[in-house]
């Protein structure tokens, strides 16, 4: 299995932990030298703080692990292309590469600011898309 599938595996288990505690089903993981460094899923409702999104917490994670606030030679990996708030937070955080499942079509960074991330930071779109935009859809049509 691809590296990437098996990390945005990893993404869907947290965005699935988000979906069963009633949260938007968005989940991340930080990768560094093989090794998850930081994972995450909304947690907007429990915290009650609409920054408390899936890619937040793990850079939080990871910046703890890596003792410092630059992540330059580590991959996200999240669910759902990052908002443009997440990718503010991303690109000072140097994240060396962003890996998404689903685009975000209504609230996607790209559709607003394509150049928000750091200009070294590669990204990778449609890794597991369907069953990462098929959890969304399950989700909103469960809440109307």
């Amino acid at each position: 299995m691809e590296q990437d599938e098996l990390f945005m595996k990893e993404a869907l288990q947290e965005a699935r932990e988000a979906a069963a505690a009633g949260e938007v089903p968005i989940g991340a993981v930080i990768v560094w030298k093989g090794r998850i460094i930081g994972r995450g899923h909304n947690m907007t409702e429990r915290l009650h703080d609409t920054t408390a999104h899936a890619e937040m917490i793990a850079i939080t994670a990871a910046t703890e692990a890596m003792g410092g606030k630059y992540l330059s030679d580590c991959t996200l990996y999240v669910t759902v292309e990052p908002c443009p708030m997440c990718a503010g937070a991303l690109a000072w955080s140097q994240i060396g590469r962003i890996v998404f499942g689903a685009p975000d079509q209504r609230r996607g960074y790209s559709l607003f600011t394509p150049s928000l991330l750091h200009p070294r930071t590669a990204v990778t779109g449609g890794v597991l898309q369907e069953p990462c935009t098929a959890l969304m859809l399950e989700f909103f049509k469960s809440k109307r």
